[in-house]
């Protein structure tokens, strides 16, 4: 899977890290990008600046028919970049009330998962292409002050996990990056070091790019990953020949 050349569908582009993803991708020659946001009237700038290059949709992940109207307009797409994401900013018990929780859950998981759904049978159209799902370092070591989006995190990323293997028959590529902090309204309010979207970006692409699945995009990230890099390594190759070996011995629709 090549950036070059690709045809991209970035949901949550109109802003922060999607807008950063949407440049970065087509200074590195992508053909055409879908930029997907719940208002598109928030991508003229986009438009305005790269033309033809950019085909504004609008798309909020948690709108089966909106999903599937951006599945059917592009199916000449060879990467779904799951970017867009929701965090309420509370712990579960701080909150008092699982509303937070529910939310977060309809955007980071709910939204990734409907989306992989929807374009799993365009990728594989298309000789099988990627999928890169934003994730979190909160999706390895939740964040307690944060914990519901951690949550949120550490789902996509099992569901992420699963894809990869569930995908691999049709040549689909499934990767995830990891970031800590990052400069962007979202965690406006929130003090401490953080990355600019366009660092994030730059090195979540070098990474993938080299061939890297899990990516860890900033400093906090490598090095979280760098400590449970091994044994999940072992664990997940182990895992998978478990499931090789559960599906001969009961086939989907065997009962």
């Amino acid at each position: 899977m090549h950036i070059d050349g690709s045809i991209a569908v970035v949901t949550g582009a109109n802003r922060g890290l999607g807008r950063a993803f949407v440049e970065a991708l087509l200074a590195r020659g992508a053909a055409k990008i879908y930029a997907g946001a719940r208002n598109p009237v928030t991508l003229n700038e986009l438009v305005s600046a790269h033309g033809d290059r950019i085909v504004p949709l609008q798309l909020d992940v948690t709108r089966d028919a909106e999903v599937s109207a951006a599945a059917a307009c592009a199916t000449d797409a060879t990467l779904l970049l799951n970017n867009a994401g929701r965090l309420v900013g509370s712990g579960l018990i701080a909150t008092n009330d699982i509303i937070g929780l529910e939310r977060e859950m309809a955007v980071n998981v709910f939204g990734l998962a409907r989306m992989c759904l929807a374009f799993a049978p365009v990728l594989a159209e298309n000789g099988g292409g990627a999928i890169i799902n934003m994730l979190s370092v909160s999706s390895l070591v939740a964040f307690p002050p944060f914990g519901s989006y951690a949550a949120s995190k550490a789902a996509a990323m099992s569901l992420t996990h699963s894809m990869r293997y569930e995908l691999k028959g049709q040549g689909t590529r499934v990767a995830g990056i990891y970031a800590g902090l990052i400069d962007t309204d979202m965690i406006a309010n929130v003090a401490g070091d953080k990355t600019s979207p366009a660092d994030i970006v730059s090195n979540a692409l070098d990474r993938f790019a080299a061939g890297d699945d899990d990516i860890g995009a900033d400093d906090r990230a490598r090095n979280v990953r760098a400590a449970l890099h091994r044994y999940f390594t072992a664990v997940e190759e182990e895992t998978w020949q478990k499931a090789d070996d559960f599906l001969a011995a009961h086939p989907v629709g065997s009962g």
